[in-house]
């Protein structure tokens, strides 16, 4: 079996793991049961899919869509993502299950997540027994509950979580850490996903998965010879010392804790259909309309202190000009924007933390200068325009680190969607400078810095900069998050009905990039594709 994390993008993402057994204190969380164990069973992996970003399924091709907005005008979490447990038997069918619910779904941003990822590290003589398949991989010991809900509560929050990757082969865990981020929907599936009370805390619908155990056997049976190379005395050998007695004395007992009990597996497409049912309203129920909350808000205020314009200079006044005239050419346009660009970053780098630095000039004079006091500056765009100022990032500071975030509107329901993210990894130890060329309303930019603080930046490290902001998007994002720093060159006071800024700049991707703007293009950049 295989299980995936689907989602809309983010690079691929294996995850598995094992771990070595604890002492009778860890099971203060567990469900009452019988202590038993069983042999290792296949090994389910979790992964997320980015490119194409789809879904292939027997019958049709899914392709998924962006991440509706997660928080509320305030900016703060206002809804968690709907967690699906799946509990069974080894060889029960849960994965199966699992993809059948995803493909029924047909929602964008669901995560598959295995508890085979979880399990805990082997110690010397543990790794030994485990070679003669004498480790009991099925015991609840054998897995890192703190881990595993730790991470499940995280990724529930919606917050950005690191998976650990599992080698089979050594029993151990890989160096690398995989990051996930962004689910509607969590599937997690498991032989012991009831068994800790804690982990049963975070699952809004719990589903077990009956099969026949002459059925799971002979799954078991196939698998193992045909796939690990083992004989059929083995295998047997394994199942009655402890699969059959680990499913009667731990498993088997949770069913009573099941919201549904799926007979059959994945071949019980009423019980599927139900589920699916169930999930959509959730979704439905769980919907926001951020931008027309943002629409409605912080009229008529002053200005945030946190918000700094560059001076209105006879230069800067003059590049306005021509970049806001209807008539400047392509060329002229890109050719004034990149000054602005580059002004308009140096302005921001002097917001950065600095402390005095001592230094000898040639002349073997001491001169009191100051350097950064920070570990590492990184830029993040907000595609596609904000990535026009990425040279501007690059020209001043040398060897710097580039993130890029994708958000579009959805054209039906009007709202920011997160379509994409690359992030540079331990983001959250940077002093982060945030990049968009135009701010109207400031959906997009207010998601940026969301999933900037999902990813453990400090909202006093994020540094927003853009070419030119309305009032509306200014209080927006100083209003939901009132530490973030504000930079730009100019601040138009209205944004008209359909969210233009005015008197604006028109299109800035389109102008900058010589494309066409649809006719319900927004200022805030976010209903343009990515080049």
């Amino acid at each position: 079996m295989a299980s995936g994390f689907l989602q809309s993008s983010f690079g691929e993402v294996w995850m598995s793991q094992i771990l070595h057994g604890g002492g009778d204190g860890s099971l203060d969380r567990l469900l009452p049961c019988v202590s038993m164990g069983i042999s290792p069973r296949k090994r389910t992996t979790s992964q997320c899919k980015s490119e194409p970003p789809l879904l292939r399924t027997s019958k049709r091709t899914i392709y998924t869509a962006g991440r509706p907005p997660w928080y509320n005008e305030h900016g703060a979490q206002s809804k968690e993502a709907f967690v699906i447990g799946l509990c069974g038997g080894s060889a029960s069918g849960k994965t199966t299950v699992a993809r059948k619910i995803i493909e029924a779904l047909d929602v964008p941003w669901v995560v598959l997540l295995s508890m085979d990822s979880f399990y805990k590290v082997l110690s010397p003589e543990e790794q030994i027994q485990a070679a003669r398949n004498d480790y009991n991989f099925d015991h609840p010991d054998a897995f890192d509950f703190d881990l595993l809900t730790h991470t499940l509560r995280k990724l529930k929050q919606g917050k950005s979580v690191k998976i650990p990757v599992y080698d089979f082969t050594t029993h151990g865990r890989q160096k690398d850490w995989k990051t996930v981020y962004g689910a509607s929907v969590i599937i997690f599936e498991g032989i012991m996903s009831f068994v800790d009370k804690e982990l049963l805390k975070l699952l809004d619908m719990k589903i077990f998965v009956e099969t026949d155990s002459d059925i799971r056997l002979v799954r078991r049976l196939r698998r193992d010879i045909t796939e690990r190379g083992r004989d059929i005395e083995g295998v047997i050998k394994q199942y009655n010392k402890f699969v059959k007695p680990a499913f009667e004395q731990y498993i088997e007992p949770t069913m009573r804790l099941a919201d549904l009990v799926v007979p059959r597996g994945g071949g019980n497409m009423v019980a599927i259909d139900l589920i699916v049912q169930h999930v959509h309203s959730q979704l439905e129920e769980r919907e926001l309309s951020v931008r027309a909350a943002l629409a409605s808000a912080h009229q008529a205020q002053p200005l945030p202190q946190t918000l700094s314009v560059l001076e209105s200079t006879p230069q800067v006044r003059g590049m306005h000009t021509i970049i806001r005239n209807k008539e400047t050419s392509r060329d002229e346009f890109i050719f004034y924007s990149k000054r602005l660009m580059r002004l308009l970053i140096e302005r921001a780098l002097s917001f950065l933390p600095s402390q005095v630095h001592f230094v000898q000039t040639p002349q073997g004079e001491d001169y009191e200068g100051r350097i950064f006091h920070g570990k590492r500056i990184t830029g993040v765009s907000i595609l596609r325009a904000g990535e026009t100022m990425e040279p501007a990032l690059r020209a001043v500071c040398k060897d710097v680190r580039i993130g890029k975030i994708l958000i579009q509107t959805n054209q039906d329901t009007g709202e920011p969607e997160l379509h994409y993210l690359r992030l540079p990894k331990d983001i959250g130890e940077d002093h982060v400078i945030l990049m968009d060329c135009t701010v109207s309303t400031g959906a997009a930019a207010m998601m940026a810095v969301r999933v900037l603080l999902d990813h453990d930046v400090q909202e006093d490290k994020i540094l927003l900069v853009s070419l030119l902001m309305a009032e509306m998007g200014v209080h927006s994002v100083a209003y939901a998050f009132p530490q973030v720093k504000i930079i730009t060159t100019a601040v138009d006071k209205k944004v008209n009905d359909v969210f233009h800024i005015i008197p604006g700049i028109g299109n800035f991707g389109d102008r900058y990039f010589g494309t066409d703007a649809p006719p319900d293009w927004s200022d805030d950049d976010i209903n343009e594709p990515s080049y």
